[in-house]
């Protein structure tokens, strides 16, 4: 019988039974050392994000799970995702149309008619501010109209608000302003857990003796870790993150006071600073909006969704006679922002935070036992946001 050739895939064993080749086994080996690497790098990775996510995830306070998780993945070298993901969800404002029959009743107040308001500056004897000129065409019954929300002790308005169409693109969208008297409020930086973080002899929530006299709250600006802010954060003779010349600020004093201005010329350091926030560069300086029109997304002014130019921001200024005023709304750009805070009155004003999961503005009533927090407008953060711990910092307002 003719001699038969063995098999290349097969070689016959004394006993006769066959088994693999050698290079069928190493092909084998590398597979399972494959599998067993893979299996190890999923589990270091679930672990690592398990570990890392978990104080974001169980951390107090009203941020929402998805805000959490987009914090995580930013801080973890995931922006790339988050934006991706934002992108594919997000939505631009609309343009033209009209405002609804909730939008006019907002532009008339808490339900009553707008009180005659002095055209000229506000004077010692009647600080009131001047209403908001128009900026879209066709002014609308109420629109740009102060109306008074909190009173002192004496019946004088210290608060008040108005509603206007922020543009004459955006005509059925609204901005929201808040002036505050400064003359009878006073004005407190308040840290947030994760931002700056830390140990400080302010709370990082409301509560107990906080809540006597308290009026209205705000939000903070960008984030100092990491250096979104692209400036510094000082209270209480501790430097979280060194403060930078040149860049906006709001400057908290001793007595209670506020200041809006640039860090190292406008305003500077002295025994009388208790604390200082800054963020990004001036709005308004002096009078002058400082922003293009078409300024829109980036580091100078911070990344949006979808790098949309409108979108919710808020900001904060001061007036030549010394009142705040805050604006919000959202379908905002860095232009008409800067404009809606000089057409306010600001002769110094700064961006705040941006993007729907971080602006807010609340006021406050009924007594320090049970406060009745009031929305400014629909934004996505509770009324109750500062009643409890906060991320972020804010700024919180009471009667002196």
């Amino acid at each position: 019988m003719p001699h038969q050739p063995v098999s290349a895939s097969r070689r016959e064993t004394s006993d006769g039974d066959a088994t693999p080749d050698k290079p069928r086994r190493r092909t084998r080996r590398v597979l399972k050392v494959l599998f067993r690497g893979t299996v190890a790098a999923v589990l270091v990775i679930a672990v690592y994000v398990g570990v890392t996510i978990y104080p974001y995830l169980s951390g107090p306070g009203t941020d929402s799970g998805s805000a959490r998780v987009a914090e995580w993945a930013r801080d973890h070298h995931l922006s790339w995702a988050v934006t991706w993901l934002e992108n594919e969800t997000y939505a631009p404002p609309p343009t033209g149309g009209a405002l609804n029959t909730v939008q006019r009743k907002a532009l008339l107040g808490p339900g009553v008619a707008p009180r005659p308001h002095p055209t000229a500056p506000a004077t010692a004897a009647v600080d009131l501010p001047t209403n908001i000129p128009a900026q879209a065409a066709g002014p609308l019954p109420g629109e740009g109209a102060w109306h008074a929300v909190t009173y002192n002790s004496a019946g004088n308005p210290v608060i008040e608000e108005a509603a206007l169409r922020p543009d004459a693109k955006h005509t059925s969208e609204l901005a929201y302003a808040v002036w505050m008297n400064q003359k009878a409020l006073t004005f407190t930086l308040q840290p947030g857990y994760q931002q700056p973080g830390g140990n400080w002899p302010v709370p990082d929530s409301l509560s107990g003796p906080a809540l006597q006299g308290l009026v209205a709250t705000w939000n903070g600006g960008f984030k100092v870790n990491p250096d979104d802010a692209l400036g510094g954060y000082y209270a209480d003779g501790v430097t979280a993150v060194p403060l930078v010349s040149g860049r906006a600020a709001e400057v908290f004093y001793r007595d209670g006071s506020l200041r809006i201005g640039a860090w190292g010329s406008d305003l500077t350091m002295n025994p009388n600073v208790l604390a200082v926030r800054e963020n990004l560069s001036p709005l308004v300086r002096a009078g002058v909006v400082q922003v293009d029109a078409g300024a829109g997304s980036g580091t100078q002014w911070g990344y949006t969704i979808s790098n949309d130019y409108y979108i919710a921001r808020s900001g904060v200024g001061i007036t030549a006679t010394g009142d705040i005023v805050y604006v919000s709304g959202s379908a905002l750009s860095v232009a008409t922002l800067a404009q809606l805070l000089k057409a306010a009155g600001a002769v110094n004003a700064m961006e705040l935070d941006i993007n729907p999961d971080w602006v807010s503005f609340m006021t406050y009533s009924d007594s320090e036992a049970k406060p009745d927090p009031v929305k400014l407008w629909n934004f996505i953060q509770p009324a109750d946001r500062y009643l409890q711990p906060a991320s972020r910092d804010f700024v919180s307002v009471h009667l002196r």
